[in-house]
């Protein structure tokens, strides 16, 4: 037994690191529909690799044995898995070995970071009762969310809850090379931003595994900002392998082949966005009603402002950074005003709004809606977006465009 124990205590030091397990959750098989009040295991293999790990702490080896020869027998491309498994048997002959001890250390760093990330997923997940910070609102149009942090390497999916998010399930994922905050052509980073599936792509060479959906990287935000380079996706996995380590990819969202299968029930190409955050935050439900109300207070008073025709309050709305286009700030708002003083009525309906704080950008919000403007001389109806920043306490217009 103290032989066992001794085993036991080398494995867990070698995996956890500074994990602590004290605070290690309730964990619940299934799909990961939220129902049983924690985060659940989105799938049997990880499940396994988890309960593998943790459970060395309870059930001893030959429990945790089992555990990663049900994942092998399933995924025997699973390099991670077949990793583990060496240094179990390791452990249970009683050497004393180090986590990848058997390879150089440059060669299993990925593979280190891949159990650090799907441990650290269930020994500090994310509260499922709390609303993540950047979906503030989902319109009719979008039945579900896509919400990937790159510093967890996990993507999430909420579902349309008469506009509030609600936690559906989560996937590990792989991305760029070079990490995240993409800026130009081949610099092998994964953007942070607010995009949307704009197709869906089957029949790929293997490298892209089962599918891919390509996104809308560069969106309006991106092109200001000088941001270019193209062609990024989320995508499956090589055959010759199961899971991609955490940084591995040119800039695109990675899952394994079984992941991705699982996403396509929650994808509406051309609907359905996606979120790209660094460090994601969740907050109670009271905290986030409040960054949103204040948010949409600001959308109000813009909108009641235009009705009044009163062409100062209205332009007192859009912010230093603003800039109108091919036009000059002085032409345009010289326009704003001549069309104004032809108008002996306006009224401005919005529809089908989504509102996302946008990530990585300072306090900034990124809302598009269908506007229906109607005035005594003129009607139209067009799909807009703007981007918001703060101004000292308020909200003005940064960016300002018709979708279509």
């Amino acid at each position: 037994m103290a032989h066992q124990a001794g085993a036991h205590g080398r494995v867990k030091r070698a995996f956890f690191a500074a994990l602590a397990l004290a605070a290690c959750p309730s964990f619940a098989d299934g799909d990961g529909d939220g129902s049983a009040g924690v985060f659940s295991f989105s799938n049997d293999v990880e499940g396994s690799l988890v309960r593998a790990i943790v459970g060395l702490r309870e059930s001893g080896l030959r429990q945790a044995m089992g555990e990663i020869d049900e994942v092998l027998l399933r995924n025997p491309n699973f390099r991670l898995g077949h990793l583990i498994r060496g240094d179990l048997l390791m452990a249970r002959a009683g050497q004393p070995v180090a986590f990848g001890a058997t390879a150089t250390s440059a060669s299993m760093a990925p593979l280190q970071d891949e159990a650090r990330v799907r441990l650290q997923r269930y020994l500090d997940a994310p509260n499922i009762e709390h609303l993540p910070a950047p979906l503030l609102q989902l319109s009719p149009s979008q039945p579900h969310a896509i919400l990937v942090d790159t510093t967890r390497s996990r993507l999430f999916i909420y579902a349309n809850d008469n506009g509030r998010p609600k936690y559906v399930t989560d996937f590990y994922i792989s991305l760029g090379k070079n990490g995240d905050e993409k800026r130009r052509e081949g610099d092998q980073k994964t953007p942070i931003g607010v995009y949307t599936i704009v197709s869906s792509k089957e029949k790929l060479p293997d490298f892209y595994g089962t599918g891919a959906y390509p996104i809308s990287y560069p969106n309006e935000w991106d092109k200001r900002n000088g941001r270019n380079g193209h062609g990024i996706w989320l995508h499956g996995t090589p055959s010759e392998t199961y899971s991609r380590p955490p940084f591995a990819t040119d800039g695109c969202v990675v899952l394994t082949n079984d992941d991705f299968n699982r996403l396509a029930r929650y994808v509406d190409v051309g609907r359905t966005p996606v979120v790209i955050g660094r460090k994601i935050t969740w907050r109670e439900p009271a905290s986030w009603e409040n960054d949103r109300k204040e948010f949409l207070n600001a959308f109000g008073q813009w909108r009641t402002d235009w009705e009044s025709r009163d062409t100062d309050k209205y332009l007192a709305h859009y912010g230093k950074e603003f800039e109108p286009g091919t036009k000059s700030r002085e032409a345009w708002s010289a326009q704003k005003r001549k069309v104004n003083a032809g108008k002996s009525w306006i009224k401005v309906g919005v529809a089908q709004m989504s509102l996302f704080a946008y990530p990585g950008a300072g306090p900034m919000m990124m809302v598009t809606f269908e506007q229906d403007y109607r005035s005594n001389n003129l009607s139209n109806k067009t799909l807009k977006r703007q981007y918001w920043a703060k101004e000292g306490d308020r909200w003005r217009i940064v960016h300002e465009s018709v979708v279509s």
